[in-house]
């Protein structure tokens, strides 16, 4: 039997079966949950000019000052300072010509036009921004794959663009399968059990800008998934759930070969998840996935979220990985990379008691999972342990 491929060796073989998806033009505040698909360069200097960051005066010299005038955000002061003068300035106003320091209004004293000092002299250049110190027009901002969230929505507009390349929206298509699935959870036999997978797979989606739809409950039959695949067939990735394992009425495999799909591998030694299927046809993508809602919840974090991440155009679109204290002591693994469902409380983690793959309230409850490498000893409680976030709040 064909040797089980390891997470990362899988992970790679996945991301190299397709390329990041066509380019599109989008206004900056359409493009939040984009990827960059080119870098922004500054087509502008921030700030502009020399601005003060203190509300005060500008000074020209040595003091006292006569005040000759104002400088406010959006009004500039258009004439020169010289020595012995001075500008009331507000806070991200313009630097008038003359002026290489601000005295702020906390240290000064002022009657009528007339101002004098109460505390120590600020130093040349002391509450002043310098024209460019964000960004000088011309400099690379980010990078192409970067991440488009709302502090990047702002830096695109201050650099001077109103539109941004990025990467067509995924479409996705999620295939629950099995004759035990009810597609009405309110109606379901006693023999029956409610089909959660596929909305589960498309709301773990929901942070990536996708297209989606959902197929199902299929029965298991390779007419009814053939007929599937074909309802499937414009999509980038299809996501099935259930049928990839190695019974008789798993049908996934020699439905998706009667499609024309071609396996590039099957099962993954990692714990749960053992039997996903990763195949393709022409351009499209098809992840089997198992039908275990925990296995297949880790499945999709680990190998759906990055694909998706990479059709995108992320740089980086594997998932993060922290360091964290376990809250008590971890057993021994097998041959196998362990996904413990586990709950982060500070800076320590917790894997919770039950750890079956059919356990959807531990799941529910989870917030993280504790990666356990293969074939490694006890932990003990209070050692770090590397963490994957599944969950906020």
């Amino acid at each position: 039997m064909t040797p089980l491929l390891s997470l990362e060796e899988a992970q790679i073989r996945l991301l190299r079966l397709a390329e990041p998806l066509a380019t599109e033009i989008l206004p900056v505040g359409a493009s939040l949950g984009r990827y960059l698909a080119s870098p922004v360069v500054a087509r502008r200097s921030q700030p502009p000019a020399d601005l003060s960051s203190m509300d005060g005066y500008a000074i020209g010299g040595p003091g006292p000052w006569r005040i000759i005038g104002e400088s406010r955000g959006g009004a500039p002061f258009s004439g020169t300072v010289r020595n012995g003068e001075a500008v009331r300035i507000s806070t991200g106003a313009v630097l008038p010509a003359g002026c290489d320091r601000i005295l702020i209004q906390e240290h000064a004293e002022r009657g009528g036009d007339e101002l004098s000092l109460t505390s120590q002299m600020p130093a040349a250049g002391q509450h002043i921004r310098r024209a460019g110190f964000d960004f000088a027009s011309g400099e690379t901002l980010m990078g192409a794959g970067t991440l488009i969230g709302p502090a990047q929505i702002a830096l695109i507009l201050a650099s001077g663009a109103r539109i941004v390349t990025t990467r067509h929206k995924p479409r996705v298509t999620f295939i629950d399968c099995g004759d035990e699935l009810a597609a009405d959870p309110e109606n379901c036999l006693p023999h029956q059990i409610p089909a959660s997978n596929g909305a589960m797979l498309a709301a773990l989606a929901a942070n990536i800008p996708c297209e989606t739809r959902q197929i199902g409950p299929v029965p298991d039959t390779l007419s009814a998934l053939g007929e599937a695949f074909e309802a499937a067939g414009d999509s980038d990735l299809i996501v099935t759930s259930g049928g990839a394992s190695v019974g008789d009425h798993d049908l996934i495999r020699p439905a998706l070969a009667e499609w024309g799909a071609e396996i590039d591998f099957w099962r993954v030694a990692i714990k749960p998840g053992k039997p996903l299927l990763v195949a393709r046809r022409d351009r499209q993508v098809i992840l089997g996935l198992p039908g275990n809602p925990v296995s297949s919840f880790v499945t999709g974090y680990l190998f759906m979220l990055p694909l998706l991440r990479h059709l995108s155009g992320a740089k980086e679109p594997l998932p993060l990985r922290l360091m964290c204290r376990a809250g008590r002591d971890l057993p021994a693994t097998g041959p196998r990379r362990e996904f413990l469902r586990a709950i982060i409380e500070g800076s320590t983690v917790t894997p919770l008691l039950e750890q079956d793959s059919s356990a959807l309230l531990a799941l529910a409850r989870a917030n993280a999972l504790i990666e356990r490498p293969e074939n490694s000893g006890e932990v003990k409680a209070g050692t770090d342990v590397p963490v994957y976030l599944i969950r906020n709040g």
